[in-house]
């Protein structure tokens, strides 16, 4: 038997415990998965000082980058992105730091490759762009951010015209607008003007149509959800937990 887990805060809602729980009973494994429901940053040294003997563990919001410090190796790719979702922990108990996000994020972005133009609108500077915004960094993507504030590096949602949507094909929200339960909300971004060329990708996968999504959806752009992404990083994180 195997313990793994998922580190983050009021994470009952949680996908990953659901789905390695079921992984674990079709591969007939007595493997154990378990929310470690954290209120603070202050608890998370507790946590890896006293941690119990898990294989493996998920890392979620808000504690992606806090739990830098407390491993002994990063992976390339989380060391670039700046954030980590999956640690590896070896026979001699090192904490090796991966991030699978953007693996997800490809897996679920492939399907729909090509698109005309190679550029992305990124809704939300937070967190959860980093991944992305490195994925698409290495499928050669322009990229274009999209924040409550304009800055050097930002448009503000004021400044997204018709222009600026013409311009990028892809657009993602990596904001939590429009997840359950305030589902009416969702970017502010002028939807009359997108296309069938237009592809909408919504990291948030509850609800499984967002009100990004169905906006989008009404003016012939093709749109899909977060869920894949969270399948793919999770299938790349149990590869590096057995690898």
């Amino acid at each position: 038997m195997a313990r793994f887990g998922l580190i983050g805060k009021n994470i009952d809602y949680s996908f990953s415990r659901g789905y390695f729980k079921e992984k674990f009973q079709n591969l007939g494994l007595d493997h154990t998965y378990e929310n470690v429901d954290l209120p603070s940053e202050a608890n998370l040294e507790h946590f890896f000082a006293n941690m119990p003997d898990f294989k493996g563990l998920n890392v979620t919001i808000p504690y992606k980058s806090a739990v830098i410090p407390f491993l002994d190796e990063l992976d390339p790719v989380a060391e670039s992105i700046g954030a980590v979702n999956t640690i590896k922990i070896t026979a001699d108990n090192r904490r090796i730091g991966f991030n699978t996000d953007h693996h997800g994020f490809v897996k679920a972005l492939e399907p729909f490759l090509p698109l005309e133009d190679r550029s992305a609108l990124i809704l939300g500077t937070g967190g959860a762009a980093a991944a992305i915004v490195h994925a698409l960094a290495n499928l050669d993507f322009r990229i274009q951010f999209v924040s409550r504030k304009a800055s050097e590096t930002a448009l503000s949602y004021e400044q997204v015209n018709r222009y600026v949507i013409l311009d990028h094909l892809l657009i993602v929200n990596c904001t939590p607008l429009g997840t359950f339960p305030k589902v009416e909300a969702h970017p502010d971004i002028p939807y009359d003007f997108l296309s069938n060329n237009h592809l909408l990708f919504d990291l948030v996968y509850n609800p499984e149509e967002t009100t990004f999504m169905r906006l989008g959806a009404e003016r012939g752009a093709r749109v899909t959800n977060g869920y894949k992404m969270l399948v793919g990083q999770a299938e790349k994180a149990w590869e590096i937990w057995n690898s």
